[in-house]
Formats: C-alpha cells, sequence, structure tokens
C-alpha cells in the first residue's frame, strides 16, 4: 500500500467511526425518549435497560451505516480540495478515481458488512429488542404511594393515604377502596394508622392497619335492600395484596418468532412462497364461493344468452301474482347483499393478505437497499466534496443532511406504495434508481473537472454576461446628454 493510499485512509476512516458513532447516538436517544414513560419509575435494574439499549443500537445499525459513508466521504474530499491537497494530488499524476479508490474499497466492504448484519445480526438483535422492550412494557411501576394522591396500580383497589411518617413504612389515615368484589358491591376500609411491607419473595404486599372501620355497601341481591351498608370495627387487620406482576419477567424464546423483521433473506424467500401460495388460494375460495351463489342463475342461462334470460325472467315476473312477485324481489335483494357483504368480507382479508405479504417483501428488498446504498451514497458524497471543496463539519453535515433525507423520504413513499399494493416490491428500490444518475453525474464532473458545480464559474459568467449591457446603457446616456 503506498503512502498516499494511507493518508486518503486515514483521513476517511476517522470521520467515518465518529459519524457512525454519533448516528447510533442519534438515533438511541429518540428511542430513550420514545420510551421514556416505559423505563422510568418501574424500578428496572440496570442490566435490563443496558440490555434493552444495546439490542436497540443494534438495529440502528443498518441506518447509521449509510449516513456515517455519507458523511465521510464529503468531509474527506473537501477537506482535500479545500487545503489544496487534492490539486497537489492532480498535479502529481493521480487521477480523482484513483484518490476515490481507497475509499471505494472501504465502502465496498461497509456493502457487504451491512448486508451480513442486515441478514445474519439484525434479526437476532430485532428479536431481542422486542422481547425485552414488551417484557418491560408489561411490568408495572414500583409500589409508590404518596400522601394524599391515590394509588391505583394494584388491581383492584384504591388506596389513599393522608400522611407518612419519615420511615417510609408507617402511614396515617388510611383509605382503601376495595372493587374486587364487582359492581354489585363496594368495600370501603378506614383505618387510623397503620404499616405496608412486602414478602421475602416480592409477590405480595402486606398491610397492617389498626383502628378501623371496614364499610360494605350492597346495591344489588338478596339483601341490598334490609341490609344496603353494614359497618365492622376492627382494632387490628392484616390485607394481603398480589403484586407479583409488577416483577420483570421474561418472555419464552419463541414468543415473537416467525415476525418478518425476525426472518433473513432465506426465511424471508420461503416464507414470501408460502404466503403468495396462500393468496392465490384466498382467490380461489372468494371466485368458489362468490359463483356458488349465482349458480341457479347460471344454470337457468347457460343455454341462453343474457339478453334473452332477462326477457324471459322479465315475462315470469310479470306472469306471476302481486304477492309471489314481491316473495321473489325480497329473496333476489336479499341474495344480492348477501353477496355484497360476501365480496366486502374477501375483499377485506385479501387486501389484509395482501399487505402482510407485501410486509415480507419490504422487509427483504430492505437488507439489500441499505446495503447498496452504502455503496450509492459514497458515489455521490465523495464527487461531491471534491466538487465545492468545502471541509470541516459545516457543509458536509449540510450536505449529508440534505442527501440522507432526500433518500429517505423517497425511501419511505416507495415502501408506502409498496405496503398499499399501488407498485410492485420493486418500487422498493427508487430510491436506489433515482440517486444513480444523480451519482453517476457528480462522478463525471469531479472526475473531469468540469465547472458545472462551480459557484466561482456561475459568478464570473453572469459578470461577464451582464457587462456589455451596463456599457451599453452608460453610452447611450452619454449620447442622450449631448
Amino acid at each position: 500500500m503506498k503512502k498516499i493510499d494511507k493518508l486518503i485512509l486515514k483521513s476517511f476512516l476517522g470521520p467515518l467511526l465518529l459519524t457512525f458513532t454519533i448516528a447510533v447516538f442519534v438515533l438511541l436517544m429518540q428511542f430513550v425518549w420514545k420510551y421514556i414513560d416505559d423505563l422510568v419509575g418501574k424500578g428496572l435494574e440496570v442490566g435490563v435497560i443496558a440490555e434493552l439499549l444495546l439490542y436497540a443500537s443494534a438495529t440502528f445499525v443498518p441506518m447509521a451505516l449509510p449516513i456515517s459513508v455519507l458523511f465521510a466521504s464529503i468531509m474527506t474530499m473537501g477537506n482535500f480540495g479545500e487545503k489544496y491537497e487534492l490539486v497537489a494530488m492532480k498535479a502529481g499524476g493521480i487521477s480523482v478515481r484513483r484518490i476515490m479508490l481507497p475509499m471505494a474499497l472501504v465502502a465496498l466492504l461497509m456493502t457487504g458488512v451491512a448486508f451480513y448484519f442486515a441478514n445474519n445480526v439484525l434479526p437476532v438483535a430485532m428479536y431481542k429488542y422486542r422481547v425485552t422492550l414488551y417484557d418491560i412494557q408489561r411490568k408495572k411501576p414500583a409500589v409508590s404511594i404518596r400522601p394524599s394522591e391515590y394509588y391505583d396500580q394494584i388491581d383492584g383497589y384504591v388506596i389513599r393515604v393522608n400522611r407518612k411518617d419519615p420511615d417510609g413504612r408507617t402511614m396515617r389515615d388510611i383509605i382503601i377502596y376495595d372493587h374486587t368484589q364487582g359492581i354489585d358491591r363496594t368495600n370501603i376500609i378506614v383505618a387510623n394508622h397503620g404499616y405496608m411491607q412486602t414478602t421475602p419473595d416480592d409477590n405480595y404486599l402486606l398491610f397492617t392497619l389498626y383502628d378501623g372501620y371496614t364499610y360494605s355497601e350492597l346495591t344489588d341481591g338478596e339483601n341490598a335492600e334490609s341490609r344496603p351498608l353494614t359497618s365492622i370495627g376492627f382494632d387490628k387487620q392484616i390485607l394481603t395484596f398480589d403484586i407479583s406482576s409488577f416483577g420483570f419477567k421474561k418472555s419464552t424464546d419463541d414468543f415473537f418468532s416467525g415476525h418478518y423483521q425476525m426472518l433473513n433473506v432465506a426465511q424471508l424467500d420461503s416464507t414470501v412462497g408460502v404466503l403468495d401460495n396462500a393468496l392465490d388460494s384466498r382467490y380461489q375460495e372468494f371466485g368458489d364461493a362468490l359463483f356458488s351463489k349465482m349458480r341457479s342463475y347460471k344454470y337457468y342461462t347457460q343455454h341462453q344468452s343474457d339478453s334473452s334470460a332477462f326477457l324471459d325472467v322479465k315475462q315470469r315476473l310479470a306472469d306471476t301474482n302481486i304477492v309471489h312477485r314481491n316473495k321473489i324481489i325480497t329473496q333476489a335483494r336479499a341474495q344480492a347483499f348477501s353477496s355484497l357483504n360476501d365480496v366486502q368480507s374477501y375483499a377485506s382479508l385479501i387486501n389484509s393478505d395482501r399487505e402482510y405479504l407485501n410486509r415480507h417483501y419490504i422487509e427483504l428488498m430492505r437488507k439489500f437497499t441499505l446495503s447498496v446504498a452504502c455503496l450509492l451514497l459514497f458515489l455521490i458524497g465523495a464527487p461531491f466534496g471534491s466538487i465545492v471543496r468545502k471541509g470541516g463539519l459545516g457543509m458536509p453535515l449540510v450536505a449529508s443532511v440534505v442527501f440522507f433525507v432526500l433518500y429517505y423520504v423517497i425511501g419511505m413513499i416507495s415502501e408506502k406504495s409498496v405496503r398499499e399494493s399501488a407498485v410492485e416490491p420493486v418500487g422498493m428500490w427508487i430510491s436506489t434508481f433515482v440517486f444513480i444518475p444523480i451519482g453517476a453525474l457528480l462522478t463525471w464532473q469531479a472526475t473531469t473537472d468540469s465547472s458545472l458545480f462551480d459557484l466561482a464559474t456561475w459568478k464570473r459568467w453572469l459578470r461577464i454576461k451582464n457587462r456589455p449591457s451596463r456599457r451599453r446603457t452608460v453610452s447611450d446616456k452619454s449620447s442622450a446628454d449631448q
């Protein structure tokens, strides 16, 4: 490897790693902000949260790789152009294509890494991430009863305490609303003071109450009128609450298995074939069910033309009495409405099956499109950086964001079109097809030293173009003064 290649790779790999880390971090912060309510206040262990963030970070890698390649290529070539290193290399007989070659090999390697990650690592990481997030969302907040607030996290109970002692266990002026016996009976427990504690296995919460009353109101049943309200006093009472659902429990390994985001290319291809055959069977089932209701009409018209059959039916209706005619029309109307309902029902089922199949196609195509995006965005970023000749963080950051947002928006539009069956699954490549000509144009401009995108050239051209008009104006004005 030549020294010039080492210099180029050193200038390229630094921004690449930095941008990749920042992109994953930004996406991870967006994820944390989205699910902050599910993570805070539940007493989760640090290891569980770290595990979730690790799996979530792994799912962002296919998205972070293309933008990091784009930004690093723009920044590297822009720095070379701004510091006149690009001019020096050209003066030494090194073409722009040769300068881009080491970075292109890294981008090609990143393309392979992105595909391997999307095909082998991402399904496992996505599965672990979904299972862990689901388990966290099922976990209820930790028991935290605050003074003068109603606590309703325990199923069937609402608890309110007026005051808590500094030890955090002893409570004063306690009211407990018990709704576990249904809407026909309401139990209210009032106690002067008490304290709470959990069992060693953390599955039960024990309330020990002192000096209180239990009020029971019956609104329905045999004794509702004679004994609608009863009151029982107590000196000491122990209540047991089941809080086993508050704990964090991991789901089984096959909980999310079979989801299209947890499948690799081979599994997606096999599943797509099965779903496609199932959709064809659904079409056949729909046709058989629809034509079975038209069997009598089909049998009647199989030896007649449509017009003669219609005239014959009309004549028969005219010959029948009014009662029988109305009965026939009512049955025909009911048959028509039944057929319409069947059509709508099967159409809904077919659309649902088609959308589910399209989601598998989308996931299958995405494993290739996001991988190819690494090389595609490099072919845009590197020549663009050599043309604008601006390094640092400002211009490369703005340009990379604009290019990637444009690529992402086109990809989202095409994905929505594929999901709704507006276009074929190959529509997932629309953003790639749009950016290939742009990349080819920028590469041609950079390698031929064209001044098409040179702002100074445009300013000089406009200045030369406008100069004769100003001279004519001055000469005309002087002649008019004479």
